[in-house]
């Protein structure tokens, strides 16, 4: 891989993935973009990873969109989302192995996104989410309306939007935007620790819960009903379902594939 702004680091089972760009609290560029798709699809197709961390270096998870960069890359703003931004957020989003967001100091603009869009996220004590659009006369971004509006509900989604101020890491756990909250010192060791759990546990029903959580989200309780059952169907007397039975039977931890 020819990562410049990103860094990709295999620890036993586990993607440690972060952006780095320290020198400008992680900021998005173009290349930017493309790396963090490339180091994605790389951790996807990696069959010896099973569960991934995002994070970034230096002080800030990302600071969003670099306002100063001049990339002649897209042609407008609408471009530069759907062409730049969103390939990197669906593949997060739909990416057969948990991710988890490790949120270190700023997760602002358009790097919040990312940091919603992961499956699971510890935050710093000093870190914080930042919706600043409305003071430079834009909306939230990258699916931040979307990724809010789910979590929150329509009013405290809105209001976070419109008074851009920013969301602390208690305030994040509060509101279930955030899973846990932690020293920084101490971010990327338990980020890492959960993540080398999960990498324990069944690939396929992690997987698969995933993805029938994410359709949850739009889908009546009907089709997720259907869903299920015939998700279930398939797994039932599978090669995980029965190690998981006879482990359990065996009083032992189970040796999943």
């Amino acid at each position: 891989m020819n990562l410049e702004t990103v860094k990709y680091e295999i620890n036993g089972a586990v993607a440690l993935i972060s952006f780095n760009r320290p020198e400008v609290r992680n900021a998005f560029n173009a290349k930017m973009t493309e790396d963090i798709l490339e180091a994605l699809v790389a951790a996807k197709n990696d069959a010896s990873v099973r569960a991934i961390v995002l994070t970034g270096e230096g002080l800030s998870f990302s600071a969003g969109a670099d306002l100063s960069a001049r990339d002649n890359k897209w042609s407008d703003t609408e471009v530069a989302l759907n062409e730049g931004y969103l390939p990197s957020l669906r593949e997060i989003m739909e990416m057969p192995k948990p991710i988890i967001s490790a949120v270190n100091g700023a997760a602002a603009g358009i790097g919040s996104a990312y940091a919603m869009a992961c499956d699971l996220t510890v935050m710093a004590e000093n870190s914080y989410i930042l919706q600043a659009f409305s003071n430079i006369g834009l909306i939230p971004d990258g699916g931040a309306n979307w990724f809010l509006t789910n979590t929150v509900g329509y009013k405290l989604a809105y209001q976070i939007a419109i008074e851009g101020e920013r969301i602390d890491s208690n305030r994040c756990l509060e509101l279930g935007l955030v899973n846990k909250v932690t020293s920084s010192d101490t971010l990327i060791e338990e980020a890492m620790a959960w993540a080398e759990q999960l990498s324990l546990r069944s690939s396929q029903s992690l997987r698969l819960t995933k993805k029938i959580m994410r359709e949850a989200l739009d889908s009546s309780y009907e089709d997720i009903y259907s869903l299920e059952a015939e998700i279930q169907n398939t797994l039932t007397g599978s090669e995980d379902n029965i190690e998981g039975i006879t482990a359990f039977m065996e009083k032992r931890s189970p040796n999943f594939k």
